[in-house]
C-alpha cells in the first residue's frame, strides 16, 4: 500500500507541474504541455545527464558524439552541431529535443511544430543549473538534487585529494591543435584551478580563446594538458616549444579515446575528468 501511495504521489506532483514553462539560454519561452516521453537529445552532456537522471529510455535519438552510457550507442543517431538531420528528428516525433544554443537547428525543427529546448553549459555552475533545469523539463526534481549532490560529493573527494599536493605547476590546455584552449572562468579551468593548478590563460581572454603558439611559449607552462589525437607529437614539434619547460621535462598529458570525454562534456562524469587533472599535475 505504501508504495502504491507513493507512485500516486509522485503522479499528482507530476499533474500540478505541468504544463510547464521555462525560459531557455536563447532566452526563448519554452512550454512542455506533460513529462516529455520521446526524447531527442543533441549533446553529450545532455544524453549523459538525461540518463543519470534515470531516463534514459525517454531518449529516441541522440547526437552523432553521445556514447556514455553504453545502451545509447546503439541508439540511432541525428547528427552533430555542424550536420544536423532535422527531417529525421522531425520523423521521430519526439515530444522534446534538447539542443545546443549555437546553431540554427531550433529554428527548423520550431517550424515543424516540435518542442525545442536550447541549453548552453560551459561554465561550471552551468553543469548544476543545466542538471536542475533538466529535472523540471523531466518532471524528476528530486532526482536532479541528488544527482547534483552526487557530482558535488565526488568533485570534492578529487579536491580533497589534490589539496595535499605540495606544488601548484603552471598549466596550458589545449582543446585542438588551432590552438583552442581554455579560459579559467570555463568549467575546465575551474576543474584546472579544483586540481591545483594555475592556468596560463588570463579570464579577459575568455571561456574557450583561440590564442597564437607564442602566447605559451612566453608564458612558459610547467604542465600541457591536450585532448586530441597525435597531440603530443604536434606541440613537440611547434617551432620554439623546445624552450616550453613541460616539453622539456616530457609533462605533457594526453587524454584521447574517450578520456577526453570525460574532461570535455559538463555533466555527471566531471569528476572523473577532475580525477585525470589531478593525476596529470601531481602523480599518482
Amino acid at each position: 500500500m505504501r508504495r502504491v501511495l507513493s507512485v500516486l504521489s509522485v503522479l499528482l506532483a507530476l499533474a500540478f507541474a505541468f504544463p510547464l514553462t521555462l525560459t531557455d539560454d536563447l532566452g526563448r519561452t519554452v512550454t512542455v504541455k506533460a513529462p516529455p516521453k520521446r526524447i531527442v537529445t543533441m549533446l553529450p552532456s545532455v544524453t549523459e545527464t538525461v540518463c543519470a537522471l534515470g531516463a534514459c529510455d525517454r531518449i529516441v535519438a541522440t547526437d552523432d558524439y553521445s556514447d556514455w552510457p553504453e545502451r545509447v550507442k546503439a541508439l540511432p543517431k541525428a547528427g552533430g552541431l555542424y550536420n544536423p538531420n532535422p527531417e529525421f528528428i522531425v520523423s521521430l516525433k519526439p515530444d522534446l529535443v534538447l539542443v545546443s544554443k549555437y546553431g540554427r537547428l531550433y529554428e527548423t525543427l520550431e517550424r515543424a511544430g516540435l518542442t525545442v529546448y536550447a541549453v548552453r553549459t560551459e561554465t561550471y555552475e552551468d553543469i548544476f543549473r543545466t542538471t536542475r533545469t533538466l529535472g523540471k523539463l523531466l518532471g524528476l526534481e528530486a532526482q536532479a538534487e541528488r544527482l547534483v549532490a552526487q557530482i558535488q560529493r565526488e568533485v570534492y573527494q578529487e579536491e580533497s585529494r589534490a589539496a595535499k599536493a605540495t606544488t601548484r605547476p603552471r598549466v596550458y590546455y589545449e582543446i585542438d591543435p588551432t590552438p583552442y584552449t581554455v579560459g579559467p572562468e570555463s568549467f575546465i579551468g575551474v576543474l584546472i584551478q579544483k586540481a591545483r593548478g594555475v592556468n596560463i590563460i588570463p579570464k579577459e581572454l575568455g571561456l574557450f580563446p583561440k590564442i597564437a603558439p607564442e602566447f605559451v611559449v612566453e608564458k612558459n607552462p610547467e604542465v600541457i594538458v591536450a585532448t586530441y589525437p597525435g597531440a603530443l607529437e604536434t606541440i613537440r614539434a611547434r617551432p620554439g616549444w623546445s624552450r616550453v619547460k613541460a616539453v622539456q621535462i616530457g609533462r605533457i598529458c594526453v587524454f584521447t579515446e574517450g578520456q577526453d570525454s570525460l574532461l570535455s562534456r559538463p555533466g555527471p562524469r566531471v569528476a572523473q575528468g577532475l580525477r585525470l587533472l589531478v593525476d596529470c599535475f601531481h602523480g599518482r
